[in-house]
């Protein structure tokens, strides 16, 4: 139940200030987690990012604080973290589909985007595969770019970053110097930092006197107690859909609660689009 807790905690807390800056590490440390870690796992389960909620929410309470007629539009936008009323009005008129102006005319349309909250219902009833496994410490070559979670960047460069890597030969490096136990790794080091960015890197296991090709990385990665996830299906929906589960079924009601110090996406050789293709997702965890 902590995990529920903090996340309903955490949301509590953007609400509470909604006319200020809010500050993502403190938003995370009511979620018990990472910045990185809490704006992942809300925007799995939500399907948006935490500023695009944050941007819905403060149009819809300054649509509503408009609509009572007793504020100007300039400090209206100003309250909202807008720089000034003509970036405002565009965004405000794309969300409610009428100037802020016109929104203070009696009986004009408005929407309404509705605080979160967390609510515990009778979901799931469906199996997961999955495997607690003791993992000696292994050497890994790679390739690293570094990845923004603002406005959800990553979720577009992280995609980006795997073309870039298939067309350039980055992927037939790294095949290269594999110890060939047929997986290549997206490993997301987690514990984002103030500016809001991480490292992800593309990866396969290697020996640990393995030479290092230029623009690539050798990296250890410790012993760990790991939970694996078993994903099988077509990409990414497998892999999408198994995440969704992690967070919104398994670690609710699990003892286990991950150390948020990295999780690893294991993809198999093969067909990504063919229906029994195999994944899996790794998280080192702590009980």
């Amino acid at each position: 139940m902590d995990w529920i807790s903090g996340m309903q905690k955490a949301l509590d807390y953007i609400e509470s200030h909604l006319t200020e800056d809010i500050d993502y590490e403190k938003v995370a440390k009511e979620s018990f987690s990472s910045a990185f870690h809490f704006q992942r796992v809300f925007s799995i389960l939500c399907g948006y990012t935490v500023g695009e909620y944050v941007r819905l929410r403060r149009l819809s309470l300054a649509g509503a604080e408009l609509a009572s007629g007793n504020s100007k539009v300039i400090d209206v936008a100003l309250k909202y973290g807008y720089d000034s009323p003509d970036s405002f009005s565009k965004a405000f008129q794309k969300f409610h589909g009428i100037t802020p102006s016109n929104a203070r005319t009696h009986g004009k349309m408005l929407k309404s985007f509705s605080r979160l909250s967390i609510k515990i219902s009778l979901e799931g009833g469906s199996t997961m595969n999955y495997k607690i496994e003791e993992k000696d410490s292994f050497y890994v070559m790679e390739k690293v770019e570094r990845h923004s979670t603002e406005n959800g960047e990553n979720l577009k460069s992280i995609p980006n970053f795997w073309n870039r890597a298939e067309e350039d030969g980055t992927i037939d490096k790294l095949k290269g110097v594999s110890l060939g136990d047929g997986y290549t790794f997206g490993i997301c080091y987690g514990g984002a930092s103030e500016d809001k960015s991480f490292d992800y890197s593309i990866a396969v296991r290697c020996a640990e006197d393995a030479e290092v090709p230029c623009g690539f990385r050798k990296n250890r990665i410790d012993a760990k107690r790991w939970l694996i996830f078993d994903c099988t299906g077509p990409m990414p929906d497998a892999i999408q859909d198994t995440w969704s589960r992690i967070v919104s079924e398994f670690l609710p009601t699990s003892a286990y609660k991950p150390t948020y110090e990295m999780d690893i996406e294991a993809y198999s050789d093969g067909d990504v689009s063919c229906e029994d293709y195999r994944s899996e997702i790794w998280l080192p965890i702590k009980k």
